[in-house]
């Protein structure tokens, strides 16, 4: 027998494909579902896609959950034999047969699988925990398909905005899973704003005066642009409340993260990018907050905990019991939050977001595409730490802008700003700078 959520919606027959299963968003997921499962509100995992950096963890996944199909974007020519190799000692290791029938491979993986496992039912749900503008194909497959997106690749609505936007099924077909947007979609039931991706009815109608986004301030937090000279990449993956990627902790340290947080709340809410602000709280208990139209401000909070919003993105509108598996706030003792304004002289990276969202439909993707290159190049030893948004901003402001862009547009003018930005990078890199 099927079991039912609180709004009566069946999830026992629910199925779900996760991308990016051995990331940090991934693998959180596969815990909530093994915690969903104690009540019988466990959706069915009928597909995995990976990298293909930890082929061991996904052939684990795999034989525990029994999931008959994967995919692994990697292009190496053996690598679908050394994942059946790896689901082998799973299987022996775990006492249970391998179940899986298809091993899809390549750049375009992820996008098939969601094909391949056949979502489309509004039940069903796609979760996109990609890192990167990767994200994007598998985001548009997810759409089409008709089923869920639950959304935690961000960079996938920033690089293609328009074209997730004409991609979805129905309204209110995307629910973020992004801590700050889980919060302000949760905090937008608490009036009306009928706009937006997240929302099931598209009027136009709306209460909302402003979005408020939240933001650790990171490891750098209180210092000033003179002090952070010399700044190493352990420095920048040392977040003070969260566990992260690499890549999402360095954007943390420079706050290009909460740019393109900005920017994904723009197109998710459709709120226009000069109402939503950016305040910092380290504590990262307040999550985000809604202002409304008659000056209340509502403000959703929770233990910094990734494990919440993704069990949303599973469940919603329905909140599963996590108990045993994320602790609430304690009351018991005395407590503060603080929130302090924004450094933007030190950390500029928001308002180059900005920047960017008024500049043209395609700037967004520029930004982002830049940002992965001066990003990379950092934690490889080439890029100061102080340079990576001074590249991003190189390649901003040199990029014209297109208007109506189609998918080759976009991956056009990415290419542009990769290989713009690594020739900004290389100059940098050869020639001796005063901060270091």
């Amino acid at each position: 027998m099927s079991s039912r959520t609180r709004e009566g919606a069946e999830v026992g027959t629910r199925r779900l494909v996760l991308l990016g299963s051995t990331g940090s968003i991934g693998t959180q997921a596969l815990e909530v579902v093994e915690r969903l499962a104690a009540d019988g509100l466990a959706p069915q995992v009928a597909g995995l896609a990976a990298g293909g950096g930890r082929l061991p963890l996904l052939a684990e996944q795999a034989v525990r959950l029994r999931v008959p199909v994967l995919a692994v974007a990697s292009q190496a020519d053996d690598v679908a034999e050394r994942l059946r190799h790896e689901l082998a000692h799973a299987a022996l290791r775990l006492g249970r047969p391998d179940p899986v029938r298809t091993v899809l491979t390549g750049p375009q993986a992820a996008a098939e699988l969601v094909e391949a496992t056949g979502v489309e039912q509004e039940g069903d749900t796609v979760l996109n925990g990609v890192t990167g503008s990767v994200g994007l194909g598998p985001t548009l497959a997810a759409l089409r398909s008709g089923a869920r997106l639950a959304l935690a690749n961000k960079e996938s609505l920033v690089v293609g905005g328009a074209l997730v936007r004409a991609a979805l099924a129905r309204p209110g077909q995307v629910v973020p899973v992004d801590s700050e947007h889980s919060a302000i979609a949760q905090a937008l039931a608490s009036g009306r704003h009928e706009k937006g991706l997240t929302s099931p009815t598209v009027t136009g109608r709306s209460e909302v005066r402003r979005l408020v986004l939240t933001a650790s301030g990171g490891p750098f937090r209180g210092r000033g642009r003179a002090d952070l000279a010399g700044v190493t990449a352990a420095q920048a993956l040392n977040h003070p409340t969260w566990a992260m990627g690499p890549v999402v902790t360095v954007n943390s340290s420079t706050l290009v993260n909460k740019g393109l947080e900005l920017i994904e709340a723009h197109l998710l809410f459709d709120v226009p990018a000069d109402d939503i602000v950016v305040v910092v709280h380290p504590q990262s208990v307040v999550h985000s907050m809604v202002e409304f139209t008659d000056g209340a401000t509502i403000a959703q909070a929770s233990p910094p905990d990734m494990r919440l919003p993704i069990a949303l993105g599973l469940t919603w509108p329905a909140r599963p019991d996590l108990g045993g598996l994320v602790t609430p706030n304690s009351w018991a003792a005395p407590l503060s939050w603080d929130f302090e304004p924004l450094d933007e002289e030190t950390f500029p990276a928001v308002s180059l977001a900005r920047q960017a969202v008024r500049a043209s439909a395609t700037h967004p993707a520029v930004l982002n595409a830049a940002n992965e290159q001066a990003v990379a190049a950092f934690l490889a030893g080439r890029l100061e730490w102080l340079d990576i948004v001074e590249v991003d901003a190189s390649v901003v402001n040199e990029h014209e802008g297109l208007t109506d862009p189609d998918l080759e547009d976009v991956l056009s003018v990415e290419r542009w700003a990769r290989q713009r930005a690594e020739e900004i990078i290389a100059r940098r890199s050869s020639t001796p700078s005063d901060r270091r």
